[in-house]
Protein backbone atom coordinates (compact mmCIF):
# COMPACT_ATOMS: atom_id res chain seq x y z
CA UNK A 1 0.00 0.00 0.00
CA UNK A 2 1.40 3.20 -0.80
CA UNK A 3 1.69 6.24 1.44
CA UNK A 4 -0.54 9.19 0.90
CA UNK A 5 1.53 12.19 -1.04
CA UNK A 6 0.36 14.13 1.85
CA UNK A 7 2.29 12.21 4.35
CA UNK A 8 5.22 11.98 2.53
CA UNK A 9 5.19 16.10 1.70
CA UNK A 10 5.14 16.38 5.69
CA UNK A 11 7.55 13.63 6.02
CA UNK A 12 10.53 15.70 3.16
CA UNK A 13 9.66 19.29 5.24
CA UNK A 14 10.31 17.74 8.43
CA UNK A 15 13.92 15.97 7.31
CA UNK A 16 14.55 19.83 5.66
CA UNK A 17 13.76 21.10 9.37
CA UNK A 18 16.02 18.70 10.95
CA UNK A 19 13.24 16.75 12.21
CA UNK A 20 14.40 12.96 12.06
CA UNK A 21 13.08 9.66 13.74
CA UNK A 22 13.84 9.47 17.07
CA UNK A 23 15.53 6.39 18.26
CA UNK A 24 13.90 4.55 20.99
CA UNK A 25 15.30 5.27 24.47
CA UNK A 26 14.73 4.11 28.13
CA UNK A 27 11.58 5.76 29.37
CA UNK A 28 13.14 5.63 32.86
CA UNK A 29 10.59 6.26 35.42
CA UNK A 30 8.49 8.51 33.33
CA UNK A 31 6.84 11.68 35.67
CA UNK A 32 3.19 10.24 34.91
CA UNK A 33 4.31 6.56 36.25
CA UNK A 34 2.14 5.87 39.26
CA UNK A 35 3.71 5.21 42.61
CA UNK A 36 7.08 7.29 40.62
CA UNK A 37 8.39 8.33 44.52
CA UNK A 38 8.17 4.70 45.53
CA UNK A 39 10.09 3.81 42.38
CA UNK A 40 12.94 6.01 43.37
CA UNK A 41 12.76 5.55 46.94
CA UNK A 42 13.26 1.38 46.43
CA UNK A 43 16.45 2.51 44.16
CA UNK A 44 17.18 4.48 47.09
CA UNK A 45 16.97 1.77 49.24
CA UNK A 46 18.66 -1.24 47.20
CA UNK A 47 21.86 1.83 47.34
CA UNK A 48 21.60 1.72 50.93
CA UNK A 49 21.94 -1.73 50.98
CA UNK A 50 25.16 -1.94 48.85
CA UNK A 51 26.39 0.38 52.22
CA UNK A 52 25.08 -2.06 54.24
CA UNK A 53 27.06 -5.30 53.17
CA UNK A 54 30.00 -3.27 51.96
CA UNK A 55 33.10 -3.42 54.11
CA UNK A 56 34.60 -0.30 52.11
CA UNK A 57 32.74 1.93 50.41
CA UNK A 58 34.97 3.80 47.38
CA UNK A 59 33.54 7.21 46.06
CA UNK A 60 34.13 7.86 42.65
CA UNK A 61 34.83 11.64 41.83
CA UNK A 62 35.42 13.06 38.36
CA UNK A 63 39.09 14.74 38.80
CA UNK A 64 38.07 17.84 36.51
CA UNK A 65 35.40 18.76 39.41
CA UNK A 66 35.70 16.60 42.50
CA UNK A 67 33.64 18.75 44.89
CA UNK A 68 31.15 18.57 42.45
CA UNK A 69 30.68 14.80 42.32
CA UNK A 70 30.42 14.73 46.29
CA UNK A 71 27.90 13.31 47.83
CA UNK A 72 27.23 14.54 51.17
CA UNK A 73 24.58 12.72 52.15
CA UNK A 74 26.06 9.68 50.34
CA UNK A 75 29.28 9.96 52.70
CA UNK A 76 27.14 10.90 56.11
CA UNK A 77 25.13 7.52 55.58
CA UNK A 78 28.15 5.31 55.22
CA UNK A 79 30.16 7.04 58.16
CA UNK A 80 26.97 7.15 60.19
CA UNK A 81 26.27 3.08 59.89
CA UNK A 82 26.83 0.32 62.17
CA UNK A 83 30.23 -1.65 61.57
CA UNK A 84 33.08 0.78 61.08
CA UNK A 85 32.64 1.41 57.45
CA UNK A 86 35.46 3.26 55.45
CA UNK A 87 35.28 5.67 53.00
CA UNK A 88 37.96 6.08 50.21
CA UNK A 89 37.41 9.03 47.62
CA UNK A 90 38.99 8.27 43.87
CA UNK A 91 39.78 10.51 41.19
CA UNK A 92 39.16 9.09 37.79
CA UNK A 93 40.19 10.72 34.31
CA UNK A 94 43.31 12.13 36.13
CA UNK A 95 44.99 12.24 32.44
CA UNK A 96 42.23 14.78 31.73
CA UNK A 97 43.30 17.12 34.31
CA UNK A 98 47.21 18.90 34.75
CA UNK A 99 49.16 17.11 36.79
CA UNK A 100 49.71 19.98 39.23
CA UNK A 101 45.89 20.46 39.80
CA UNK A 102 45.23 16.81 40.87
CA UNK A 103 48.29 17.08 43.34
CA UNK A 104 46.35 19.92 45.41
CA UNK A 105 43.13 18.44 44.90
CA UNK A 106 44.50 15.26 46.53
CA UNK A 107 46.52 17.70 49.26
CA UNK A 108 42.67 19.35 49.77
CA UNK A 109 40.47 16.20 49.83
CA UNK A 110 42.85 13.59 52.16
CA UNK A 111 42.38 15.92 54.79
CA UNK A 112 39.19 14.69 55.45
CA UNK A 113 39.46 10.90 53.42
CA UNK A 114 42.22 8.83 52.01
CA UNK A 115 42.50 9.71 48.29
CA UNK A 116 43.63 7.19 45.08
CA UNK A 117 44.47 8.92 41.70
CA UNK A 118 43.17 6.91 38.91
CA UNK A 119 42.77 6.29 35.46
CA UNK A 120 40.80 3.72 33.73
CA UNK A 121 40.88 1.94 30.79
CA UNK A 122 38.53 2.19 28.71
CA UNK A 123 38.90 -0.37 26.03
CA UNK A 124 38.51 -3.36 27.94
CA UNK A 125 37.31 -6.53 26.31
CA UNK A 126 35.68 -9.29 27.38
CA UNK A 127 37.38 -12.95 28.27
CA UNK A 128 36.80 -14.46 24.74
CA UNK A 129 37.97 -11.37 23.20
CA UNK A 130 41.46 -11.28 25.58
CA UNK A 131 41.84 -15.17 24.92
CA UNK A 132 41.98 -14.54 20.93
CA UNK A 133 44.51 -11.38 21.69
CA UNK A 134 46.92 -13.91 23.59
CA UNK A 135 46.44 -16.26 20.69
CA UNK A 136 47.39 -13.67 18.46
CA UNK A 137 50.25 -12.47 20.19
CA UNK A 138 51.64 -15.95 20.78
CA UNK A 139 51.10 -16.43 17.00
CA UNK A 140 52.78 -13.29 16.38
CA UNK A 141 55.21 -11.94 18.63
CA UNK A 142 56.50 -9.03 16.69
CA UNK A 143 52.54 -7.66 15.92
CA UNK A 144 52.16 -4.18 17.05
CA UNK A 145 50.08 -3.32 20.12
CA UNK A 146 47.74 -1.09 20.93
CA UNK A 147 49.23 1.62 23.34
CA UNK A 148 46.96 4.75 23.06
CA UNK A 149 45.53 7.11 25.57
CA UNK A 150 42.14 4.73 25.70
CA UNK A 151 43.80 1.21 26.22
CA UNK A 152 46.31 2.98 29.11
CA UNK A 153 45.26 2.78 33.18
CA UNK A 154 47.15 4.08 36.32
CA UNK A 155 46.68 3.35 39.56
CA UNK A 156 45.17 0.73 39.82
CA UNK A 157 48.16 -1.64 41.30
CA UNK A 158 47.85 1.53 44.25
CA UNK A 159 44.53 0.81 44.63
CA UNK A 160 44.58 -2.65 45.11
CA UNK A 161 47.42 -2.53 47.21
CA UNK A 162 45.67 -0.34 49.27
CA UNK A 163 42.49 -2.45 49.37
CA UNK A 164 45.02 -5.45 50.32
CA UNK A 165 47.07 -4.11 52.75
CA UNK A 166 43.65 -2.84 55.01
CA UNK A 167 42.37 -6.49 54.55
CA UNK A 168 45.34 -7.72 56.30
CA UNK A 169 45.67 -4.89 58.76
CA UNK A 170 42.17 -5.26 59.62
CA UNK A 171 41.99 -8.81 60.27
CA UNK A 172 38.88 -9.47 58.67
CA UNK A 173 37.83 -13.18 57.77
CA UNK A 174 36.45 -13.86 54.75
CA UNK A 175 36.13 -11.38 51.49
CA UNK A 176 36.44 -7.84 51.58
CA UNK A 177 33.45 -6.49 50.19
CA UNK A 178 33.85 -2.81 48.42
CA UNK A 179 30.84 -0.99 46.91
CA UNK A 180 31.65 1.58 43.96
CA UNK A 181 29.21 4.29 43.89
CA UNK A 182 28.73 7.64 41.97
CA UNK A 183 27.36 9.80 40.20
CA UNK A 184 26.28 8.35 36.25
CA UNK A 185 29.40 8.23 33.91
CA UNK A 186 31.53 9.40 36.53
CA UNK A 187 33.79 6.26 35.61
CA UNK A 188 32.49 3.61 38.26
CA UNK A 189 32.52 0.58 36.07
CA UNK A 190 35.22 1.16 33.79
CA UNK A 191 37.06 1.34 37.06
CA UNK A 192 36.33 -2.35 38.30
CA UNK A 193 36.68 -3.91 34.66
CA UNK A 194 40.25 -1.65 34.75
CA UNK A 195 41.31 -3.73 38.19
CA UNK A 196 39.16 -6.98 36.82
CA UNK A 197 41.67 -6.97 33.56
CA UNK A 198 38.47 -7.49 31.39
CA UNK A 199 35.26 -6.08 30.42
CA UNK A 200 33.27 -7.73 33.09
CA UNK A 201 30.56 -4.48 33.80
CA UNK A 202 28.76 -2.78 30.85
CA UNK A 203 30.25 0.69 30.25
CA UNK A 204 30.28 3.67 27.71
CA UNK A 205 30.06 6.92 27.35
CA UNK A 206 26.26 6.97 27.18
CA UNK A 207 24.71 7.80 30.97
CA UNK A 208 22.77 5.39 32.91
CA UNK A 209 23.80 2.27 31.08
CA UNK A 210 24.09 0.74 34.90
CA UNK A 211 20.69 -0.05 35.82
CA UNK A 212 21.44 -2.86 38.79
CA UNK A 213 23.84 -3.81 41.18
CA UNK A 214 26.60 -6.69 40.23
CA UNK A 215 29.35 -7.82 42.12
CA UNK A 216 32.46 -9.14 40.42
CA UNK A 217 35.57 -10.85 42.30
CA UNK A 218 38.56 -9.25 41.80
CA UNK A 219 40.77 -11.48 43.76
CA UNK A 220 39.40 -14.66 45.87
CA UNK A 221 39.16 -12.10 48.77
CA UNK A 222 38.42 -8.81 47.39
CA UNK A 223 34.84 -8.33 45.69
CA UNK A 224 33.63 -5.34 43.67
CA UNK A 225 29.99 -3.67 43.75
CA UNK A 226 29.36 -2.04 40.26
CA UNK A 227 26.08 0.56 41.41
CA UNK A 228 23.74 2.44 39.30
CA UNK A 229 24.38 6.42 39.51
CA UNK A 230 23.19 7.96 42.20
CA UNK A 231 19.92 10.15 41.50
CA UNK A 232 20.89 13.79 41.57
CA UNK A 233 18.09 16.02 43.57
CA UNK A 234 16.18 18.38 41.43
CA UNK A 235 17.08 20.94 43.85
CA UNK A 236 20.40 21.29 42.33
CA UNK A 237 21.02 24.39 39.69
CA UNK A 238 20.52 23.50 35.80
CA UNK A 239 23.50 23.29 34.68
CA UNK A 240 24.47 20.90 37.74
CA UNK A 241 21.74 18.79 36.77
CA UNK A 242 22.58 18.89 32.77
CA UNK A 243 26.16 17.64 33.82
CA UNK A 244 24.99 14.76 36.45
CA UNK A 245 21.17 14.04 36.16
CA UNK A 246 19.37 11.37 33.75
CA UNK A 247 17.14 14.28 32.69
CA UNK A 248 17.86 13.82 28.96
CA UNK A 249 17.97 10.14 28.91
CA UNK A 250 14.81 9.88 30.67
CA UNK A 251 13.42 12.19 28.38
CA UNK A 252 12.23 15.16 31.20
CA UNK A 253 14.75 17.44 29.39
CA UNK A 254 15.90 17.67 25.57
CA UNK A 255 19.49 17.54 24.44
CA UNK A 256 19.07 20.53 22.73
CA UNK A 257 18.13 22.25 26.31
CA UNK A 258 20.64 21.04 28.44
CA UNK A 259 23.65 22.39 26.02
CA UNK A 260 21.60 25.77 26.02
CA UNK A 261 21.87 25.71 30.05
CA UNK A 262 25.68 24.44 29.90
CA UNK A 263 26.79 27.50 27.09
CA UNK A 264 24.78 29.72 28.72
CA UNK A 265 27.38 29.82 31.69
CA UNK A 266 30.44 29.04 29.86
CA UNK A 267 32.56 31.63 28.40
CA UNK A 268 32.10 32.30 24.79
CA UNK A 269 35.03 33.18 23.66
CA UNK A 270 36.76 29.94 25.81
CA UNK A 271 33.91 27.77 23.54
CA UNK A 272 35.35 29.20 20.58
CA UNK A 273 38.69 28.52 21.18
CA UNK A 274 37.89 24.97 22.26
CA UNK A 275 35.96 23.69 19.36
CA UNK A 276 37.36 25.98 16.90
CA UNK A 277 34.07 27.42 15.51
CA UNK A 278 33.54 30.70 14.68
CA UNK A 279 31.45 33.55 16.78
CA UNK A 280 27.59 32.79 17.54
CA UNK A 281 24.67 34.35 19.08
CA UNK A 282 22.96 31.62 21.00
CA UNK A 283 22.95 27.74 21.02
CA UNK A 284 21.32 26.71 18.34
CA UNK A 285 23.74 28.52 16.05
CA UNK A 286 26.64 26.98 17.85
CA UNK A 287 25.28 23.44 17.41
CA UNK A 288 24.92 24.35 13.73
CA UNK A 289 28.32 25.56 13.75
CA UNK A 290 29.86 22.31 15.66
CA UNK A 291 27.55 19.79 13.32
CA UNK A 292 29.15 21.22 9.85
CA UNK A 293 32.39 21.35 11.27
CA UNK A 294 32.58 17.68 12.47
CA UNK A 295 29.91 16.10 9.65
CA UNK A 296 26.61 16.10 11.36
CA UNK A 297 24.73 15.92 8.06
CA UNK A 298 21.45 14.41 7.30
CA UNK A 299 19.89 13.83 4.22
CA UNK A 300 20.81 16.73 1.72
CA UNK A 301 23.13 17.75 3.96
CA UNK A 302 20.57 19.27 6.30
CA UNK A 303 22.53 19.48 9.74
CA UNK A 304 21.53 17.10 12.23
CA UNK A 305 21.08 19.48 15.86
CA UNK A 306 20.56 16.65 17.67
CA UNK A 307 23.68 14.53 16.80
CA UNK A 308 25.46 17.54 17.60
CA UNK A 309 24.16 18.12 20.87
CA UNK A 310 24.91 14.66 21.98
CA UNK A 311 28.12 15.34 21.17
CA UNK A 312 28.69 18.60 22.86
CA UNK A 313 27.01 16.89 26.55
CA UNK A 314 29.42 13.73 26.10
CA UNK A 315 32.13 15.48 25.96
CA UNK A 316 31.69 16.91 29.16
CA UNK A 317 29.98 14.07 30.78
CA UNK A 318 32.63 11.25 28.75
CA UNK A 319 36.52 11.30 29.31
CA UNK A 320 37.08 13.28 26.08
CA UNK A 321 36.60 16.54 27.24
CA UNK A 322 39.95 18.44 29.39
CA UNK A 323 38.78 20.78 32.01
CA UNK A 324 39.45 21.23 35.46
CA UNK A 325 38.21 23.53 38.71
CA UNK A 326 40.50 25.31 40.95
CA UNK A 327 40.82 23.89 44.71
CA UNK A 328 39.32 25.71 47.34
CA UNK A 329 39.96 24.95 51.44
CA UNK A 330 36.35 24.65 52.24
CA UNK A 331 37.22 22.93 55.64
CA UNK A 332 35.28 20.13 57.35
CA UNK A 333 31.90 19.68 56.22
CA UNK A 334 29.06 19.91 58.91
CA UNK A 335 28.61 15.96 59.09
CA UNK A 336 32.29 15.07 59.20
CA UNK A 337 34.12 15.73 63.11
CA UNK A 338 38.10 15.56 63.46
CA UNK A 339 37.47 12.07 65.35
CA UNK A 340 35.55 10.61 62.46
CA UNK A 341 38.28 11.75 60.45
CA UNK A 342 40.73 9.97 62.46
CA UNK A 343 38.70 7.31 62.74
CA UNK A 344 38.10 6.61 59.24
CA UNK A 345 42.27 6.71 58.43
CA UNK A 346 43.20 3.86 60.82
CA UNK A 347 43.64 0.96 59.35
CA UNK A 348 45.19 2.38 55.85
CA UNK A 349 48.54 2.32 54.70
CA UNK A 350 48.75 6.09 54.06
CA UNK A 351 52.43 6.40 53.78
CA UNK A 352 52.28 3.80 50.72
CA UNK A 353 49.22 5.25 49.41
CA UNK A 354 51.15 8.45 48.89
CA UNK A 355 53.72 7.11 47.15
CA UNK A 356 51.81 5.27 44.67
CA UNK A 357 49.71 8.10 44.25
CA UNK A 358 52.95 10.34 43.24
CA UNK A 359 54.12 7.36 40.60
CA UNK A 360 50.63 7.38 39.09
CA UNK A 361 50.56 11.15 38.52
CA UNK A 362 54.17 11.34 37.95
CA UNK A 363 54.60 7.93 35.82
CA UNK A 364 51.64 9.62 33.20
CA UNK A 365 48.70 9.84 34.36
CA UNK A 366 47.89 13.61 34.60
CA UNK A 367 48.72 16.14 31.93
CA UNK A 368 52.23 17.51 32.04
CA UNK A 369 53.84 20.60 31.26
CA UNK A 370 50.53 22.41 32.21
CA UNK A 371 49.96 24.27 35.37
CA UNK A 372 47.53 26.14 37.54
CA UNK A 373 49.02 29.46 36.99
CA UNK A 374 49.16 29.13 33.27
CA UNK A 375 47.43 32.23 31.78
CA UNK A 376 44.92 30.47 29.48
CA UNK A 377 43.17 29.44 32.76
CA UNK A 378 42.24 32.78 34.07
CA UNK A 379 39.28 33.52 31.57
CA UNK A 380 37.81 29.99 33.29
CA UNK A 381 34.26 29.18 32.62
CA UNK A 382 31.73 30.05 34.82
CA UNK A 383 29.66 27.64 35.55
CA UNK A 384 28.62 27.44 38.95
CA UNK A 385 28.53 23.54 40.30
CA UNK A 386 30.86 21.87 42.39
CA UNK A 387 33.78 24.26 42.41
CA UNK A 388 32.32 27.46 40.57
CA UNK A 389 34.68 27.79 38.06
CA UNK A 390 35.89 25.55 35.01
CA UNK A 391 39.31 25.93 32.94
CA UNK A 392 40.14 24.62 29.76
CA UNK A 393 43.27 22.27 29.06
CA UNK A 394 43.69 22.23 25.50
CA UNK A 395 42.24 24.96 22.51
CA UNK A 396 40.33 22.65 20.57
CA UNK A 397 38.49 18.98 20.04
Amino acid sequence: MKRPKHNRKLRKEGLKKGVGKRTKKDPGVPNIAPFKEEVLKEAEQRRLKVIDQADVVLEVLDARDPMGYRCPQLEEAVLTRPGNKKLVLVLTKIDLVPQENVEKWIQCLEQEFPVVAFKASTQMVDKMVQEKQEKRKRRLPDAVMDKSRATLSYGNACLQSLLEGYLATSKREGTLKVGVIGFPNVGKSSLINTMKGLRTCNAGVKRGITKYMQDVFILKNLKLYDTPGIVASPSNPPASMALRSLQVEEEEETVLEAVRTLLKQCDKVQVMLQYNVADFRNSLEFLMLLAKKRGYLMKGGVVNMEQSATAFLDDWTGAKLSYHSRVEDRGLPPYLSDAMVTQNKTGWNLKKLKSGNEETIHGGGAQRGITDDDDFYQKGLNLPVGSGTYHFSQTSV
